[in-house]
């Protein structure tokens, strides 16, 4: 007979074939720091299900973590076998690979997904899966009233205005993780990179049917302030990939033709009114201008775009058969 210690350090390479789905609620806590508290917050959300009376487990996902968390962890696994189950990587792979980890190991109708810390008051789980139960198919949070620095504040409202403006999804709170989903949510979607971040934004666009609750907000962790410009840039290009995910998947050449062709243009106007200078004014240097340089460059950066957009198009063309941007729901007969 192996004892709880043995199975839980028992390496596993593949995720089950199969998973019994006999659960109504499977909750993963992503833990990326060795200070994390994934065990205080299964804990928590545990109780709050037996309260709730519904059926659940806790699967915690150390992220090549260990330390005072991973042995906390531990422990309550084996207090808590087959409650609370523990999957640790070898090295960091991410948050996303984290939740499709404890996804393809979940046996809950509905999944959980929760910070390494009690971000937010455990009582309102009960919100989201009453959400869920309504007819939700994702309930994403709205921390009311925000604690933490101001210009986190600050910055945070501005971030999700921004993705309410260019995404067209009524969601306040992208940046918090507390989030409730049927699993067909996760089984549908491709979660990838930093892309789990906007997980109820895509989903809407895809036709998921979500909502929005507010919750109480315990407290933040991270740093405060403004943070480096590589992290900005990563969030500009993560935006960019969004939109281009969610409005020009099928479309491509709409994307890389409106970018190409504002190169195309800018170059072409540059290059244009340098050459009506030349003719006006013979005697004016053409060829060891910098501008006409750039001009060149654009013109010729901005066709290579179009082109690449229509490589795009041949594609999804090709394999259009096998593509489908809608979800649907029910069907009467």
């Amino acid at each position: 007979m192996v004892d709880a210690m043995t199975a839980l350090e028992a390496p596993t390479d593949h995720a089950p074939a199969a998973v019994v789905v006999d659960l109504d609620v499977s909750i993963i806590v992503p833990v990326m720091t060795a200070d994390g508290r994934g065990a205080e917050v299964a804990t928590a959300l545990l109780a709050e299900l037996d309260r709730l009376k519904k059926t659940g487990e806790a699967i915690l996902v150390f992220d090549g973590v260990r330390g005072p968390a991973y042995e906390d962890a531990s422990k309550l696994a084996r207090e808590q076998p087959g409650r609370v189950r523990v999957i640790s990587f070898g090295q960091p792979f991410g948050d996303s690979v984290c939740l499709a980890s404890g996804f393809e190991h979940a046996r809950g109708r509905v999944i959980v997904t929760a910070p390494q810390y009690v971000q937010v008051d455990p009582r309102d789980l009960g919100s989201l899966l009453e959400a869920i139960d309504a007819g939700a198919d994702l309930v994403s949070p709205w921390r009311k009233p925000r604690v933490g620095p101001f210009v986190n504040r600050l910055q945070s409202s501005a971030f999700n205005a921004l993705m309410r403006r260019i995404l067209h999804a009524p969601f306040h709170d992208l940046n918090c993780y507390f989030r409730a989903m049927r699993r067909e949510v996760l089984s549908d979607l491709t979660i990838y990179g930093d892309m789990y971040r906007f997980l109820p934004a895509i989903a809407y666009r895809q036709g998921f049917r979500t909502a929005e609750v507010p919750v109480r907000h315990l407290q933040e962790w991270g740093g405060s302030g403004l943070f480096g410009l590589g992290v900005y840039v990563r969030r500009f290009l993560d935006i960019v990939g969004v939109v281009f995910l969610t409005h020009f998947t099928l479309k491509p050449l709409r994307f890389f033709g409106t970018l190409g062709a504002l190169f195309a243009g800018l170059g072409g106007f540059i290059v244009t009114a340098l050459l009506v200078t030349k003719i006006v004014r013979p005697e004016s240097d053409l060829y060891g201008r910098p501008l006409f340089l750039l001009g060149v460059l654009l013109l010729v950066l901005g066709v290579q775009i179009i082109g690449f957009g229509l490589v795009g198009e041949i594609i999804i063309y090709t394999n259009a058969r096998n593509l489908r941007q809608y979800r649907i729901e029910r069907i009467y007969e």
